[in-house]
């Protein structure tokens, strides 16, 4: 079966990359975004996928938008069977998804309903779910509203952050897909309506989410930083200095402590919230570069009764 596959960011390298050996798709196009300036402005920087399409000697097209005719036509051209979108990062027109005679499918990092949109990943963590996997779904015109070919379930350790439950779902899509195309045709055609009644959505997150309120509750705490610590990250104030907190650990000690407040003993670090404590475990001063706490504390001389989260305008 001609399939083309679209994708951008590393979640979706594990599902291109199992598809290489897949004797059910003949991969003859790559899709991803177009290359963008990196964060520093000085060169050009590959997505993910880009980067495994060419190590792979895929054809690579990076079109900036598939409302275009041309690039439609383009596409036409390829003569795909179906179309495998996995975090692309475009909304697909009616024309594109009328392309393939099977359409397009997609690998969403959430059980569907719920946790529509771009960041399902997020929104488990900030909400603490004990639970969450993928879905594979049949593109429509709607924002993630296509029926469901396939989902696939994994609990969620208290301890795991973004990254660790990004790579643990994109492995999982990657084996969801190959169920899939073992027999893409019976699988779409034995798709089944999401219960829209019960969608909730996921929005854009912004900077601002980042800062630490210590006045909240520990678990909400912990949960914002396993969310959010890489992007767009978590931090706080400290000696009028913003401080980035990378990692942090749930403890039943130390509750009496006052939000934001901290307690050093030994090589650990304590901080008061507004019900419990959390444990610091890695921050990031400004303008240097991770640390451990133990590193920390002995760099900076970090003292008990010290507070996190006090800026002078």
């Amino acid at each position: 079966m001609r399939v083309v596959f679209m994708g951008t960011p590393q979640f979706a390298v594990p599902c291109l990359e199992s598809m290489l050996t897949n004797p059910n798709a003949e991969i003859v196009g790559v899709y991803t975004q177009p290359d963008r300036v990196n964060r520093r402005g000085k060169k050009m920087s590959f997505s993910p996928v880009k980067e495994c399409a060419l190590a792979h000697d895929l054809p690579l097209y990076q079109p900036a938008t598939l409302r275009d005719a041309d690039a439609q036509k383009e596409l036409q051209e390829l003569a795909p069977e179906l179309l495998i979108v996995v975090a692309y990062g475009q909304i697909l027109p009616a024309k594109v998804l009328e392309i393939p005679r099977l359409g397009a499918i997609n690998v969403h990092a959430s059980l569907l309903p719920k946790y529509r949109g771009a960041a399902p990943i997020q929104y488990s963590l900030l909400n603490g779910d004990e639970t969450t996997g993928v879905t594979i779904m049949h593109l429509d015109e709607g924002m993630d509203t296509g029926d469901i070919i396939l989902q696939r379930s994994i609990d969620i350790p208290t301890d795991w952050e973004f990254n660790q439950l990004s790579g643990r779902l994109s492995t999982l899509g990657a084996k969801a897909l190959q169920e899939v195309l073992a027999d893409a045709d019976t699988a779409i055609s034995n798709a089944t309506q999401q219960a829209h009644d019960r969608a909730t959505y996921t929005g854009k997150i912004a900077k601002e989410w980042g800062r630490i309120h210590w006045s909240k509750n520990a678990r909400t705490i912990h949960n914002l930083v396993r969310a959010l610590h890489a992007n767009p990250g978590t931090y706080t104030f400290f000696r009028e200095k913003r401080l980035k907190i990378h990692q942090t650990a749930l403890t039943k000690t130390h509750a009496t402590l006052l939000p934001g407040e901290l307690l050093v003993d030994g090589t650990d670090i304590f901080v008061g919230t507004g019900e419990g404590s959390l444990q610091l475990l890695k921050v990031q001063p400004e303008s240097k570069r991770n640390m451990q706490t133990a590193e920390f504390i002995n760099g900076y001389q970090i003292k008990s009764g010290e507070v996190l989260g006090e800026q002078t305008d």
